[in-house]
Order: C-alpha cells, then sequence, then structure tokens
C-alpha cells in the first residue's frame, strides 16, 4: 500500500482515455491524441500526462471547453410533448400524463421544468437530478425559446412593449429577445419570443396583456436545444453535442 494518499486514489481510478472511450467521445487511440495535444481538463486543470487516473463518479472530464458526461447511466431524452398532456409523470386528476411517454425506459425518467397542458414542444426528461435542477431554476438564466399565435394584428410598438417589459400581478416582465413572424391584417399574428423567465404560463399572460390572446404555443428552444423536425409526440435521445452543451450551461 502506497504511504501516498493521492497516488493511492488515482490508483483506484480509470484510465482517463479509457473513461472517455466509454463515454462515447472517441476511440481510446484518438482520445490519447486529445490529451496529448492538451484538448482534455479534468476539473478544470488541462491534462496531458496519458497515466492520468479519474473517477467517473466525481471527476468532471471537458474536451475543447465541453463537457462530456462520463457516467453511462444517466439518459437524456427531447420530447416534443402534445396539447393535451400535463407535465408530471402522474396526474390526480388522471389526465393524459408523461407515464405514456417514459414507460419503454428502464431507467426513471423525469421532466425537466413543466409545460402546460395546453402547449406543446420541447420538453427534456431525464434521471439526472442535479441537471435538472439546474436547468429548471430560473437564477440561471435559461433561455426558452416559444412560437406563438395570437389574435389580432400585433405591431411593431407590440414587440417593442414585450422587450421593453410589461407589469403582470407578480411584478413586471421582459423578454429577452421578441420577432414577429407573421400578421395577417384582421386575422392573427405569429409571435417568437425568448424568455429566461420560469414563471408559470409567461408567454400566455404577457401577450393577454398587450392585448393578443395566445391561440397556441410551441416550445421550439430550451437552451442549446432546437426542437428541430421531431414530430409532436416523438421522442428521441440527445446527441452527443447537445449534451456537452446542456452539461456545460449546468457546470458553469
Amino acid at each position: 500500500m502506497s504511504g501516498n494518499a493521492g497516488a493511492g486514489d488515482a490508483a483506484h481510478g480509470e484510465r482517463l482515455q479509457k473513461v472517455m472511450a466509454a463515454a462515447g467521445v472517441a476511440s481510446r487511440r484518438v482520445s490519447e491524441d486529445m490529451i496529448v495535444a492538451g484538448r482534455v481538463t479534468v476539473n478544470g486543470q488541462v491534462v496531458t500526462e496519458l497515466g492520468r487516473r479519474v473517477d467517473p463518479a466525481s471527476d468532471r472530464v471537458a474536451v475543447d471547453g465541453t463537457a462530456v458526461q462520463l457516467d453511462t447511466s444517466r439518459r437524456y431524452v427531447m420530447l416534443n410533448k402534445p396539447v393535451g398532456v400535463v407535465s408530471s409523470m402522474r396526474d390526480e386528476q388522471g389526465r393524459p400524463d408523461l407515464s405514456r411517454f417514459t414507460a419503454g425506459y428502464s431507467e426513471r425518467l423525469f421532466n425537466v421544468g413543466r409545460l402546460d397542458a395546453e402547449t406543446s414542444g420541447l420538453l427534456i426528461l431525464t434521471n439526472d437530478g442535479e441537471l435538472a435542477h439546474v436547468l429548471a431554476h430560473p437564477s440561471f438564466g435559461v433561455t426558452k425559446t416559444y412560437i406563438a399565435r395570437v389574435r389580432g394584428t400585433v405591431t411593431p410598438q407590440t414587440i417593442g412593449r414585450l422587450t421593453k417589459g410589461v407589469e403582470l400581478e407578480d411584478g413586471p416582465i421582459a423578454a429577452d429577445r421578441a420577432r414577429l413572424l407573421q400578421s395577417r391584417s384582421g386575422g392573427d399574428s405569429l409571435v417568437e419570443l425568448t424568455l429566461h423567465s420560469g414563471r408559470n404560463r409567461i408567454v400566455r399572460r404577457m401577450m393577454a396583456e398587450v392585448g393578443h390572446p395566445v391561440i397556441e404555443l410551441v416550445r421550439r428552444q430550451f437552451g442549446p436545444l432546437h426542437l428541430g423536425t421531431l414530430k409532436v409526440g416523438a421522442m428521441r435521445d440527445l446527441t452527443k453535442d447537445e449534451l456537452g452543451a446542456l452539461l456545460t450551461i449546468s457546470r458553469q
């Protein structure tokens, strides 16, 4: 037994390149090249020696500044939530809930944040509680982008009000970004809103406050994630790049 505690700890870890390969970063050989090139950090420190051992449960590894998930038991899924489904795993009122989408997974998945029943779009399901807490908490400032079909003809002045801020019953709120996508005279309009607020039904309340009640609402983006062409009711695992971007946010 070594008298050096640090060396003893390191001896019980796994080689960094092996852990990277298991996490799907690259083959072991390519991972070695990345380490030697100084592209890999462990707990914020650049590592260039191939003998370095890490503990996948506690050490934080990044490649080119993007976080890597070493724990292969973690699952991250994107759902395009349909209208009429409540954002909980079990609804006490018997309404359609998220359990129908998670039943096929061996992991116990739960939702990151919520979308109200009448709102469709991007929802993340995961078994990573730490990541879920960070992403759902408004203080971390993760932005969400929504497309709203609203009643009436929205003017540039109204868009200006949304970004300057409106007064609601629970305090003032301003959109990070707002733009008019489509406006039909005498009909309805399409508005894109980006916010980092986690307040309940915030887009619906903001649009009602400026005189344009929401008819239909879709969340298209959550932080670095885009809904893309994912069909309503469909699910897919996050890509390595998407997961890396999310983990990088959560670790900052």
